[in-house]
């Protein structure tokens, strides 16, 4: 199901999951830059089909994947290192998120961030963005799971942190790995459009359940122990 903003189209559940690069923040002259120096570094080719191939995904996986780093400690060396070229590059908030977040604080929502980035980096990129935490529970990154993304033990990992289960959740994604998860855990998705095309979406054998362009006028309601989204 397509839909915009403002179509009054509703979602009910216990508790939201956020996907944070791309779904609530933008740091995409940052990763495209690591990629770049990474690309060069590794003669992996294409830095740009590199980073398309690899969105969504933990830098653990795709760093030992693409770059061929096994040692541990190097990988974590190399996590650091390209997590600090994506802030520098300057993350900033998407469209919608600033006031969604502050939207569901107000109102007590149980939703929280769930994140391929690592714990390192996930708060830096937030802080730098401007956007708040989730009151009473933290995130999950990439140090909380043993399998990321498209693996569904993030999404689960993010329903247990709030107290529900996984199956009462609105996952919120704009990559396909993430989707997946999404879907593998057995919540609703709502897909944004913000790196992902609508088209693309539609033709990938994901399937989300609402797409939209961005959080921009998604609003957020309490009734009893229900979030009622409304788009």
């Amino acid at each position: 199901m397509t839909g915009q903003p403002g179509d009054n189209q509703q979602i009910s559940v216990a508790a939201i999951l956020f996907d944070m690069d791309g779904t609530l923040i933008d740091s995409t002259p940052g990763v495209l830059k690591a990629w770049e120096i990474f690309a060069r570094d590794y003669s992996l080719g294409d830095s740009l089909k590199v980073a398309h191939e690899t969105h969504g995904r933990r830098l653990y996986d795709t760093i030992r994947e693409y770059c061929k780093v096994d040692d541990e400690a190097k990988l974590l060396e190399e996590i650091d290192r390209f997590e600090s070229e994506v802030i520098a590059g300057g993350p900033v908030a998407l469209p919608g998120a600033l006031v969604l977040l502050n939207n569901l604080n107000a109102i007590d929502a149980k939703w929280t961030i769930v994140t391929s980035a690592s714990n390192k980096f996930a708060f830096r990129a937030l802080e730098r963005a401007g956007l708040p935490l989730p009151k009473g529970v933290g995130i999950i990154t990439s140090n909380d799971v043993s399998r990321g993304k498209p693996h569904p033990d993030p999404y689960e990992a993010g329903a247990s942190l709030c107290g529900v289960k996984s199956n009462d959740c609105l996952v919120v994604e704009d990559a396909i790995s993430g989707i997946k998860a999404g879907k593998a855990a057995g919540s609703r998705v709502l897909a944004v459009c913000t790196s992902t095309t609508q088209d693309r979406l539609l033709s990938s054998d994901v399937q989300p359940d609402v797409i939209i362009p961005n959080l921009e006028g998604v609003k957020a309601t309490k009734h009893g122990e229900s979030i009622l989204i409304e788009l």
